[in-house]
């Protein structure tokens, strides 16, 4: 069937076949299928959805474009688990750790910040000497020693997926459920892990910003994963203030370490700490409650600090860092942010916050761009607390004190006061299994 045949069927509503979708992936990363036709499909999708069905076709045919990930040389059940990102959100640092010390083996590929949203591997190179870049044979090596190894997305893997988003990105087609859920799902299916546990954030700071959306999307990710037989979950995660008090990559270091050693903030810890019993449970270790507990006393007897200092060591990083996370550095210049008056902090704007550690230095506005890694922000005070006028709300780090002005002005902006005490927020909202929606 031509790819014109293709669109009109989807553009009227029908349902694309399993054979279909082959010849249009196929057909689009070999160059037959030009552009302009995928981005015309891509509309078509945007307007008339995907199927269940639909969607786990396009998923296994954008995971098969390209290589798969054979895990089968590490012994034990694999997990990963992915972030649809967020700011301030260094969990992967803090779970998979955690997971890793009670049995469970992380052969983790992760990403790059891009935008106000940060990456793992940005936050791990701000470690002096950590590679994020190693041979296959090593990385396997890493896991079985440690328990634990996050890596960059090595060979082909999923070449559909970075054609398909380069194009979506240019033709505002990025906003559908389908596409960003076989966009995700792609690449943990190509990855190999035998559980998936994806932390779907919303609120301000989030992709998606209303809780409606990021159940329909962590219920079609969840959908995807069961039909390819992995086992898979979703926690629904609040994303409308940032995680922890951090944002930018060494000074995320700094507070993961400090969830490791019993000191981080609540919010951080617990969040981390389900996340990290989701990926116990998937893997066999117990019931929910049971897997808590074991991640729980992970993070009591130091094992999951020892397990992050281990495999940062074997991936040539300083594990005197995560011994000693002051060793890590801080920025040259900093400038503090201060409420203009006295009241309760009733909204935070998550987004505006990443923007402006973002123009400090510690993401990327393109993908070119470098990354500063002591540059950042340490949130003083957060939503729900009470402030007087001239309190200090947060502390900027740069190694360029021309950014401050315009990410002091994003800061500022960012704290909305009022005069009454706002409702408490949930950090959890749901988890998403095969078996349904369980709210927390």
């Amino acid at each position: 069937m031509r790819m014109y045949d293709l669109i009109e069927k989807k553009k009227r509503g029908g349902a694309l076949s399993r054979e279909e979708i082959h010849q249009m992936i196929s057909g689009f990363v070999s160059g037959e299928i030009p552009d302009y036709q995928m981005a015309a499909m891509l509309m078509a999708i945007c307007f008339q959805g995907m199927n269940p069905e639909e969607t786990a076709y396009l998923t296994e045919e954008m995971a098969d474009s390209g290589d798969r990930a054979d895990l089968s040389a590490i012994p034990g059940v694999k997990a990963d688990k992915h972030s649809t990102g967020g700011v301030g959100d260094k969990t992967t640092l803090i779970a998979g750790p955690i997971a890793a010390s009670c049995g469970v083996r992380v052969a983790k590929m992760s990403g790059r910040g891009l935008g106000h949203t940060g990456g793992t591997l940005d936050k791990l190179e701000s470690i002096p000497g950590f590679q994020t870049s190693v041979s296959r044979e090593r990385f396997f090596e890493i896991v079985r020693q440690t328990g634990i190894a996050v890596i960059g997305q090595t060979g082909n893997m999923v070449p559909a997926d970075k054609k398909l988003y380069a194009l979506r990105d240019v033709t505002a087609t990025v906003d559908s459920i389908p596409l960003i859920a076989s966009s995700i799902m792609s690449k943990k299916l190509a990855a190999g892990s035998d559980c998936i546990v994806l932390d779907v954030k919303t609120g301000s700071g989030a992709f998606m910003k209303t809780l409606e959306d990021s159940l329909a999307l962590a219920r079609e990710m969840v959908d995807i994963g069961t039909r390819a037989g992995r086992r898979c979950c979703a926690l629904i995660t609040d994303m409308d203030v940032p995680l922890g008090h951090a944002i930018g990559n060494a000074l995320e270091v700094k507070e993961a370490v400090e969830v490791l050693q019993g000191r981080g903030p609540e919010d951080l810890t617990q969040v981390s700490l389900q996340l990290a019993a989701c990926m116990l449970f998937l893997a066999g270790k117990g019931s929910r409650e049971a897997c808590l507990a074991q991640a729980e006393k992970a993070l009591e007897d130091g094992s999951g600090l020892r397990t992050l200092a281990a495999m940062t060591e074997a991936q040539g990083g300083d594990a005197g860092c995560i011994r000693e996370p002051e060793r890590l550095g801080q920025a040259p210049y900093c400038r503090e942010v201060r409420a203009l008056k006295s009241g309760w902090i009733v909204h935070m704007d998550a987004e505006a916050c990443g923007i402006a550690s973002m123009i400090l230095g510690a993401g990327r506005a393109r993908k070119e761009d470098t990354v500063d890694p002591l540059a950042g922000m340490i949130l003083k005070r957060k939503y729900g607390e009470y402030v007087q006028a001239g309190d200090v709300l947060a502390k900027l780090h740069s190694s360029d004190p021309s950014r401050f002005p315009e990410a002091e002005a994003k800061t500022a902006a960012a704290f909305v006061i009022g005069t009454e005490q706002p409702p408490q927020r949930k950090l959890i909202y749901a988890l998403v299994s095969d078996a349904g929606i369980d709210r927390f």
